[in-house]
């Protein structure tokens, strides 16, 4: 499923743009222009992405300083343990649109045990 989500020329470079799906997703833009789309709650604990720190293709969770790698999703500083899901994106007539992944997102254990009926 590929859905809209913003205009290239309304996301800077260095700068997140959130979408309120569920689960949330974040499209990166890179001060080298690259864009980048991850699922944007971190996964060790309920962070958004798009508040933190983009550094080169790192961003890096506000809350806890786990870092992700944007190409990969994959954590590059603790204490974070599972990757992030990552989506492409295609930018078609100045507009950037994000392909969803279908794999499982990864969600930090207490959004997992909210989804699943526990306590958070």
């Amino acid at each position: 499923m590929m859905i809209p989500a913003c205009r290239l020329a309304d996301l800077p470079r260095g700068e997140a743009h959130r979408l309120d799906i569920d689960p949330p997703v974040s499209v990166f833009h890179t001060d080298d222009g690259e864009l980048f789309a991850i699922d944007d709650t971190c996964t060790h604990q309920d962070a958004s992405l798009a508040d933190g720190w983009l550094e080169g293709r790192e961003v890096e969770c506000p809350l806890h300083a786990s870092k992700f790698d944007l190409r990969t999703g994959a954590v590059d500083a603790p204490p974070a343990k599972l990757p992030v899901r990552t989506h492409e994106v295609v930018v078609e007539d100045g507009t950037v649109y994000v392909r969803l992944s279908t794999e499982a997102p990864n969600l930090p254990p207490c959004i997992a045990a909210r989804l699943a009926g526990g306590a958070a």
